[in-house]
């Protein structure tokens, strides 16, 4: 990847507010209820399964840095 295409990517929408998602209403993914019942295990926490795919990621976020756990990964 060349610089300039790199610098279009840093500014790009690829990662977009949960709230502004058109599918953020569906039931989370399979992916999402699965990492979900493992950080929520790990903080020791109940699991919401009722949550929209919107709220799903919210409370991903909100777990990883109550465990720990992804804050590696965006360094």
């Amino acid at each position: 990847m060349d610089k300039h295409t790199q610098d279009q990517a840093d500014h790009s929408n690829m990662v977009k507010d949960p709230k502004d998602w058109t599918t953020g209403d569906e039931p989370m993914t399979g992916a999402q209820k699965s990492y979900l019942k493992t950080l929520s295990e790990e903080a020791g926490v109940e699991m919401d399964e009722t949550l929209s795919k919107a709220e799903a990621s919210k409370r991903i976020d909100e777990l990883q840095h109550k465990t720990g756990r992804g804050l590696e990964e965006t360094k």
